[in-house]
C-alpha cells in the first residue's frame, strides 16, 4: 500500500539510522528497517520480539548448524539465500520462566 505519510523514523533493528523503508506487522504497528540492516539480513537471521521490541542476531550459519530438528534445519537451510526478519510473539525477557515451561511439558510428556 502507498504511504503518503513517509516521516523518518528509527530503525527498530540497529536504532542508529533513520529510515522511511518499513512494513506493517501488525493494525498501525509499522516497523522501520535501515539499508544496512537489510544488507545484514543476507547473512544473518534476525529475529524481533512483537512483545517488547527485543532483536536477536545470530549468523545463518551457526543456526543452522546447531538445530538438531530435521525438519527444522531443513527449513532454516532452505531460507538461507531469503533477507527474513522474523517476528516472534515472546522473547525469553519478556517471559524468563517460558523456557522453563517448555522444558517441563517436554520432561512431563518423556515420563510417560
Amino acid at each position: 500500500m502507498l504511504d503518503l505519510n513517509n516521516r523518518l523514523e528509527p530503525c527498530c533493528i540497529c536504532q542508529h539510522e533513520y529510515t522511511t523503508i518499513h512494513l506493517e506487522s501488525a493494525s498501525g504497528w509499522k516497523i522501520h528497517v535501515c539499508e544496512n540492516c537489510i544488507e545484514a539480513t543476507k547473512h544473518n537471521f534476525i529475529w524481533m520480539c512483537l512483545n517488547c521490541g527485543e532483536i536477536y542476531i545470530r549468523p545463518k550459519s551457526l543456526v543452522i548448524k546447531n538445530i538438531s530438528d530435521y525438519e527444522l534445519r531443513k527449513a532454516y537451510a532452505r531460507s538461507a539465500d531469503m533477507q527474513i526478519i522474523q517476528g516472534i510473539d515472546m522473547c525469553i525477557k519478556c517471559n524468563p520462566n517460558m523456557l522453563f515451561n517448555g522444558m517441563n511439558v517436554i520432561e512431563k510428556e518423556a515420563q510417560c
